[in-house]
């Protein structure tokens, strides 16, 4: 089992793309809490250059709230991450975490509901991409 799925866009402006990414995860239910800025991050502190890579914190808070009150450390894997990343032959590829893997290791059956549910969720945003 994979544990994200993915799409390459059509779209092949990168800051393009982040808008279109942030507006389906908004149709799904979902804020973005944080964006990380990695090339940015890694130039800053390591005086590297990196490829255009954003890690967007996604939440949709009535399932984050559903997890939590069934499995209160699941905020270890909480919001779900959605990579926004320009690959070397210049294509812009949308990734985003696969819930129901990540609770694979979390033991508790009462999960599984919510975690296909965002599932198809993030699904949808990669799909609608």
């Amino acid at each position: 089992m994979s544990y994200y799925f993915s799409k390459i866009l059509k779209e092949k402006d990168f800051e393009k793309a982040l808008e279109k990414v942030t507006l389906e995860l908004k149709n799904e239910g979902f804020g973005v809490l944080t964006e990380i800025d990695i090339a940015q991050t890694l130039k800053k502190k390591l005086d590297v250059d990196f490829k255009k890579y954003r890690i967007l914190g996604a939440c949709n808070p009535p399932y984050a709230y559903e997890a939590l009150k069934q499995e209160d450390k699941i905020g270890l894997f909480l919001p779900c991450n959605v990579v926004v990343l320009e690959n070397e032959d210049g294509d812009i590829e949308v990734a985003a975490v696969d819930p129901v893997a990540s609770m694979i290791s979390v033991k508790n059956d009462s999960l599984g509901p919510v975690a296909q549910e965002i599932q198809q969720k993030l699904k949808n945003v990669i799909e609608k991409l």
